[in-house]
């Protein structure tokens, strides 16, 4: 028997009951047998982990679902790297930066559709300091935006809620900064943060990491050295334009990324907090995670049965 397991994050959700409801009836549609883990904001936790390993590890065609953000995104991908057994994912969080570099639809019908009929696809896995992270990890200026954002922001106002607390972050200071990317010399710069991307946009779809991709085995570092206001126009200006300006900003690539600064700074995975540390250590796993993705050609590939969900957005 085929099986689908759809993790699902409740944060954000109005609906609950009739989203499950769907993800039962879609499956029946293709085929699938349905079976539904809600969270209750448990990503991290050692049950979850527990049951993600488990269901990994069983035989017969097997299929996750993650219904929910980068959050929801990063603990399926803790344990589903190296499996084999394909993940899909249906966009609900605040910024949803990984599925938006997968060109992946928030419309539910679309995106199960892609789930159970769409191509798959081998894609890099990060992990910061040991955790698994899917989007972006930073320390510095980013995480305290993180760090400030007032969860009523982050449900309600989306990108915008991060953008709003950002502004009071701009006149902070800058710090000296130690890189070491692939073991070699150390680089030392003034930066307000350093953020490493396996992927290369910001909420809102801005781009601070161009030319970053999913599935070249390198991870993309960005260290931000805006110097006054002129400084973060210009940031701003790589954002919007995905023109990048060296005088403020500087863009590395490499396998594995050790950043060390003089004081405990926050730092963040995917939008989820670490303890602050004067570090961060970042390395890749080259084409570990199996995603679903759009068929080639860009197509939605069809499929039984129509599903009404306009309530759930």
């Amino acid at each position: 028997m085929r099986r689908a397991l759809f993790v699902i994050s409740p944060a954000g959700i109005r609906h609950l009951h009739v989203l499950e409801r769907h993800c039962r009836e879609a499956s029946e549609a293709y085929g699938w047998a349905a079976e539904l883990l809600v969270t209750e904001e448990g990503e991290r936790s050692a049950e979850l982990h527990h049951d993600l390993s488990s269901y990994a590890g069983e035989e017969g065609e097997r299929l996750v679902f993650a219904v929910g953000g980068d959050g929801t995104v990063r603990a399926c991908a803790h344990d589903l790297a190296r499996s084999g057994v394909p993940l899909s994912i249906v966009p609900r969080g605040t910024a949803n930066l990984f599925s938006r570099s997968l060109d992946l639809p928030v419309d539910l019908e679309q995106a199960l559709r892609i789930g159970f009929t769409g191509d798959e696809r081998l894609v890099d896995v990060a992990f910061a300091c040991g955790q698994p992270f899917v989007a972006m990890a930073g320390i510095g200026i980013d995480a305290a935006v993180v760090e400030s954002t007032p969860r009523f922001f982050k449900q309600h106002l989306g990108w915008l809620g991060y953008g709003t607390t950002g502004l009071a972050h701009l006149a902070g200071p800058g710090h000296e900064v130690t890189l070491r990317l692939d073991g070699g010399e150390p680089l030392t710069r003034w930066a307000h943060a350093v953020v490493v991307g396996n992927v290369g946009i910001l909420p809102g779809g801005f781009t601070i990491l161009p030319g970053a991709a999913l599935d070249d085995g390198l991870l993309d570092v960005g260290v931000l050295e805006p110097k006054g206001l002129s400084g973060w126009l210009r940031i701003a200006r790589l954002a919007v334009t995905g023109i990048e300006t060296r005088d403020h900003f500087e863009h590395f690539r490499a396998a594995k990324v050790e950043v060390e600064v003089g004081e405990e700074l926050p730092r963040q995975l995917d939008g989820d907090l670490l303890p602050p540390a004067r570090s961060l250590s970042v390395e890749v796993q080259e084409r570990a995670l199996l995603v679903k993705v759009r068929r080639r050609g860009g197509g939605i590939a069809g499929g039984p049965g129509t599903f009404n969900h306009a309530c759930l957005l």
